[in-house]
């Protein structure tokens, strides 16, 4: 039988293992639906600059605000505890 610990970083190393494929799975067919939606509708009139957007934290990516918002997700569903969402964020974070 496993610890509390060690199923906890099992239970961990699944959830961000899932939740890499699927980000990734998404991405990509996000990337190969883009092309053709483009090809298909005109381009949309050029919008007038949006007021100042909220600066994303120095070295945080799109993908890392992605990760933290599934996260995010997880842990208000119930599926990752206070602590297991921590320990996740702050791999994600550096």
């Amino acid at each position: 039988m496993l610890g509390r610990t060690a199923q906890t970083a099992a239970r961990t190393a699944v959830i961000a293992g899932t939740a890499t494929a699927v980000s990734g799975k998404v991405a990509a067919r996000q990337a190969g639906a883009a092309p053709a939606s483009a090809a298909a509708e005109p381009a949309p009139p050029p919008a007038a600059a949006p007021a100042a957007a909220p600066a994303a934290a120095p070295g945080l990516t799109d993908e890392a605000i992605g990760k933290l918002q599934k996260l995010a997700d997880l842990r208000a569903s119930g599926v990752l505890t206070e602590e297991e969402f921590a320990v996740q964020k702050a791999r994600i974070l550096g």
